[in-house]
């Protein structure tokens, strides 16, 4: 079966040298598939207190988008009427002192004793006359104090709604003592550590080991997800349930196991819940404007609101990286170890993306000595696909801005060379030869024309000639494209882009497969160049996505500081990515850093928003457009000056301004419904406190979450 931990590699990859990784061996070109993985060592036994289980059998109920469902209890729903807690205190605390007080005079005979006449009537005389039962008399006596005792506290525990603040109060406290009860577990029939989908489904020997292995704690949380993808794999029909058997019986729970071998990756920075897809990045605060079922609930993102790509903007050192960046690569690459996601992370060398060893494949572009390599043109054979990805990576930025920065005009350009050294050469041309060919060089396009008559190329001549007419006309696109492959071909940049070989290169039309990629570009010293290849990389990334045949795997492209790589072009494509199950998340440090007339667009294109503390207002302005308005209601109160009528009064009037220096008012209160910002532009600059962000969410089946203040720091 294919979840058998066979090999997983890019079928459009070409290697001479293997990538050193934590995955497999390296391969050739056509990888073989060993009918049985070598196992990977059984992880350490969870410890004896049951945390794997208690996380195992805790159940997750459905909740709005956003929340985190790991042990969620939803809140009641909230009343227009209810009484606010503070108030809800002072009138038990006063209908108990009134209680209290009244009990005490009663008691001390300060009252009277009328209150005892019931006792009295309905008792006989013989038991107080002397020589009688007066043992009896003290028993019933304690009994009336009791019942009286017991109507007083009805009916001021009623006046002071003790009961409403009990369940207020302690309801919430009590529910969360019931559920960590060691008792408090599920029947056998509903244990997840019993496996009951497997049984119910035809495999009870692979449930039983399922469930020894749980017990005895050799089973971890990445082992859970992953054989629950391969358990669906089964139920959709695209494996043998006898081929599952037998794998899950011969390793347990390393069974199904990643091409890498790894079970877990080597540290978790993030609170993680890979039953529910989901990392927690903090909490929704007990904000007025936020929902009522948002309060006090953990925060989480998942493939479900990833897929209709999440844009972050703040200014630097506010925790996009830290806060978001970092958690949701790292919960990617758990779910692509159980099989379930591809993650390819952008950023800059040294960004904190994640170590090492959470990737399997990791491409340095600029180290002297590279183990991987990125393919310049996406790994496609076909040359006008290719010079499009191209055209949007060198000169897309320009066209929102510059009339020669036409993405059509230069994909045309591009597609005349392309496609005649594709003809002649059965290959690509490296950066060298393009900057070559696109500066009109005589000699270059000699040696191509004679190639292509060699080979007959008729078709591809015209294509060569054209381009050769244009050369050096003014306002050729050509020049343009030039100078931008200029950026490439730096002596830094000598050992990459090479479709010739040499060394490995990975190409983005492997995102059917559980991959984790990283891609570390040189800012420092070529910052324009990393802004070309973060473009480059987004490009193939929304084709390539789009182009998978296999879609059951989610994609998503994470990209730390997109800044100067969103264009016209890739916003269509992360429009088409939400059907394709795949998603783009990318920071910015402001909106500045795109055109101006693309930022709508982009906000509008986007289904997760998330405006960090420190915005400035005119950022705060775009997301207060696109996040709209609200009813609410208002209330105006008006101080009206009462005209006195009579001497008395005038009198009673002066004498009162005299002493507390305003005049006599009468307050008038005016309740209307209004249409308010959620969030105008204003709160977000100022208002947000340090270490929050507002946060608006949206899935892929159309549920969305209105702004949400979430403390990231938790």
């Amino acid at each position: 079966m294919d979840t058998e931990g066979t090999q997983h590699d890019a079928p459009h990859t070409r290697t001479d040298h293997p990538v050193p990784r934590p995955t497999a061996p390296p391969v050739p070109s056509v990888p073989p598939a060993p009918r049985v993985p070598p196992v990977p060592p059984t992880p350490p036994a969870a410890p004896g207190d049951g945390t794997f289980l208690r996380w195992l059998r805790t159940p997750r109920r459905a909740a709005a988008p956003g929340i985190w469902t790991y042990g969620h209890v939803p809140r009641p729903e909230e009343s227009p009427d209810r009484v606010p807690t503070r108030q809800l205190v002072t009138g038990a605390l006063i209908s108990f002192l009134c209680g209290w007080l009244l009990w005490s005079l009663l008691w001390n005979g300060y009252l009277g004793p009328y209150w005892l006449y019931p006792l009295l009537l309905l008792t006989p005389d013989s038991w107080r006359a002397a020589g009688g039962d007066k043992m009896i008399f003290v028993w019933v006596t304690y009994l009336y104090y009791a019942l009286f005792l017991a109507l007083l506290v009805l009916v001021f525990g009623r006046l002071g709604r003790w009961a409403e603040l009990g369940r207020r109060c302690l309801g919430p406290v009590l529910r969360r003592a019931r559920a960590h009860r060691p008792d408090a577990v599920p029947e056998p029939q509903e244990d997840r550590a019993q496996w009951p989908a497997l049984r119910a489904g035809g495999a009870p020997d692979a449930a039983d080991k399922l469930t020894a292995e749980s017990l005895a704690g050799r089973m971890n949380d990445v082992d859970v997800a992953r054989i629950e993808r391969a358990w669906h794999s089964v139920c959709s029909g695209n494996n043998s349930l006898a081929s599952f058997t037998d794998t899950v019986l011969r390793h347990g729970a390393a069974a199904c196991a990643h091409p890498s071998g790894r079970r877990d990756l080597p540290a978790r920075t993030a609170h993680h819940d890979l039953l529910a897809h989901q990392v927690r990045i903090g909490t929704a605060t007990d904000h007025p404007r936020n929902p009522h079922q948002h309060r006090g609930t953990g925060f989480a993102l998942d493939p479900a609101l990833l897929g209709t790509s999440l844009l972050a903007v703040g200014p630097p050192g506010c925790g996009k990286t830290t806060r978001v960046v970092r958690p949701v690569v790292e919960s990617l690459c758990l779910q692509a170890l159980a099989g379930r996601s591809a993650v390819v992370a952008v950023g800059a060398a040294g960004s904190a993306l994640g170590p090492d060893d959470a990737f399997d494949v990791i491409v340095r572009i600029g180290a002297p000595e590279p183990d991987c390599d990125l393919d310049l043109y996406g790994g496609t054979t076909d040359p006008d696909e290719a010079a499009g990805i191209l055209a949007e990576a060198l000169v897309g930025d320009l066209a929102a801005t510059q009339s020669g920065g036409d993405s059509r005009r230069a994909a045309t350009a591009l597609g005349q060379l392309l496609g005649p050294f594709r003809a002649a050469h059965g290959r690509f041309p490296s950066v060298p030869e393009l900057r070559e060919l696109l500066d009109g060089s005589d000699t270059a396009l000699a040696a191509l024309r004679t190639a292509l008559k060699t080979t007959e190329s008729h078709a591809q001549l015209r294509e060569l000639d054209a381009r050769a007419r244009q050369s050096g006309r003014p306002g050729d696109i050509g020049d343009l494209l030039a100078d931008r492959v200029a950026l490439l071909d730096r002596p830094a940049f000598a050992p990459y882009f090479r479709p010739e070989g040499g060394v490995r290169q990975l190409s983005l039309r492997a995102l059917d497969r559980p991959l984790r990629v990283r891609i570390d570009l040189p800012e420092r010293g070529h910052a324009e160049a990393s802004r070309i290849l973060a473009r480059l990389v987004l490009a193939q990334f929304t084709e390539c996505a789009a182009a998978r045949g296999d879609r059951s795997l989610f994609a998503c492209l994470v990209l730390d500081d997109a800044a100067h790589t969103v264009t016209a072009e890739s916003l269509r494509g992360l429009q088409r990515l939400r059907a394709a199950n795949a998603g783009v998340l990318m920071t910015l440090r402001s909106l500045d850093d795109i055109p101006e007339t693309l930022r709508s667009a982009l906000l509008g294109a986007v289904g997760c928003r998330m405006a960090f503390a420190g915005v400035t207002t005119w950022d705060g302005a775009r997301f207060a457009e696109v996040w709209g308005k609200e009813w609410v209601e208002t209330r105006d109160v008006t101080d009206r000056q009462i005209i006195a009528e009579g001497a008395a009064m005038k009198a009673f009037h002066l004498f009162r301004h005299l002493v507390t220096g305003k005049a006599v008012t009468a307050k008038a209160v005016t309740v209307r419904t209004v249409e308010r910002e959620r969030w105008s532009a204003s709160d977000l600059a100022n208002s947000v406190p340090p270490g929050h962000g507002v946060v608006s969410v949206t899935s892929v089946r159309g549920e969305h979450a209105p702004p949400v203040l979430v403390d990231l720091r938790g």
